[in-house]
């Protein structure tokens, strides 16, 4: 029986908290440079929560792969096939949730399901975990590996030449824009950006998919040493090796989320395994066990479910509008959260610090519920 290892679960429970920070500011017009993504090219620590999170569902894959092999290829197909379609559908429901909108009127009317969102966190979670457990499950660890390092080399080489000559790297230039256009259409396109531009797009997820296989290939690899000192200084060296790579990489392929770079991959998976590491070190070899790790711990044990569910609750602030002053002589508007953030959150700590505290006071409301989860032994599986 394989043993278990608290410092993954408190890992990737860690990973889902910080998602819930960054997704849930009071006012995203009020942020910690910190707490934002980076424009375009470079990373700031919002851009590795992602990477993690999708390092993190590697990790755990590497712990169910012995029973996919044990139970034989047609229950793997059935298993997988089955997990990804639930969470690329869930994401697809969230994207429409709550299915209606108000109109210029006032009224709530139902939303334009021709202009729904395809891609989105979820899905590319979804795909990502289909690519590596078929990667891992056909040509175990050394083909995962060198399919990994194919993928990242062939997607450079798909955006310098597909790209437009001489600024491939660029919004405008990057060709994954094409790509989403002609098969998921630009009407199906987050619009974030100012125009359609999906930063989960199809392109992009090929690479992203390597973090997945890399947080399998240091899952298994966990497993295999088991706890010992030289598992946890190789990790480091890994660790250490990729982020030097990745950086390197960028001077000719720049670091940047949005178009999810190779370099870009190299770095998180480098950095990923550097805090895990940490996190070993702390949980498996000093036990240092605490508040700060039983807090993160619950996050860990339910991670899609909470975070489907601060998705939700975020989306339905927007329903309950209460009304908030006067402007042109008509009633002003504002939604649930917002009016939370305006006249509770502000007034007590300010613009900035509101905003945050806006944002910690929604992970303590799902800590809580995380915690009641944990006690009753209801884990929620997708």
């Amino acid at each position: 029986m394989q043993e278990r290892y608290p410092s993954l679960d408190v890992f990737r429970g860690a990973t889902v908290a910080l998602m819930i920070l960054v997704n849930n500011p009071g006012s995203w017009s009020h942020i910690y440079s910190p707490l934002a993504h980076a424009s375009w090219h470079g990373a700031t620590p919002t851009d590795l929560v992602f990477p993690f999170f999708l390092f993190a569902v590697g990790n755990a894959l590497a712990f169910v792969m012995p029973r996919f092999e044990q139970s034989g290829p047609l229950v793997f197909r059935n298993k997988v096939l089955r997990r990804t379609l639930l969470i690329f559908g869930i994401g697809l429901l969230l994207n429409a949730f709550p299915f209606v909108r108000y109109d210029a009127e006032g009224q709530l009317v139902m939303k334009q399901w021709e202009n729904l969102r395809i891609m989105g966190v979820l899905q590319r979670i979804a795909l990502c975990y289909l690519l590596a457990a078929t990667f891992a499950f056909r040509w175990k660890e050394r083909g995962t590996l060198v399919t990994g390092g194919i993928l990242l080399m062939g997607y450079w080489l798909l955006c310098l030449g597909l790209g437009t000559p001489g600024d491939p790297f660029s919004l405008e230039g990057y060709f994954g824009n094409t790509v989403d256009r002609a098969i998921l259409g630009e009407s199906h396109l987050y619009r974030g950006e100012g125009v359609p531009f999906d930063p989960e797009g199809l392109m992009s997820t090929l690479p992203a998919a390597v973090n997945t296989m890399f947080g399998y290939l240091t899952g298994a690899y966990i497993i295999r040493k088991g706890r010992n000192w030289e598992m946890l200084s190789n990790l480091y060296a890994a660790g250490l090796v990729l982020v030097f790579t990745g950086l390197s990489w960028g001077l000719l392929f720049p670091v940047n989320k949005k178009i999810w770079t190779s370099s870009y991959v190299l770095y998180t998976v480098g950095l990923a395994m550097c805090v895990l590491g940490i996190f070993i070190h702390l949980l498996e070899f000093r036990r240092s066990e605490g508040g700060w790790s039983r807090f993160f711990l619950v996050f860990g044990r339910n991670p899609l479910f909470i975070f489907v569910l601060s998705g939700v609750v975020a989306k339905t602030y927007g329903l309950f509008r209460i009304e908030d002053g006067m402007k042109d002589g008509r009633p002003v508007f504002r939604g649930l959260g917002s009016w939370m953030y305006e006249h509770l959150f502000s007034p007590l700590f300010g613009q900035l610090n509101g905003s945050l505290m806006y944002a910690l006071a929604h992970i303590f409301v799902f800590w809580l519920i995380c915690r009641w989860l944990d006690r009753k032994k209801i884990y929620i599986r997708v």
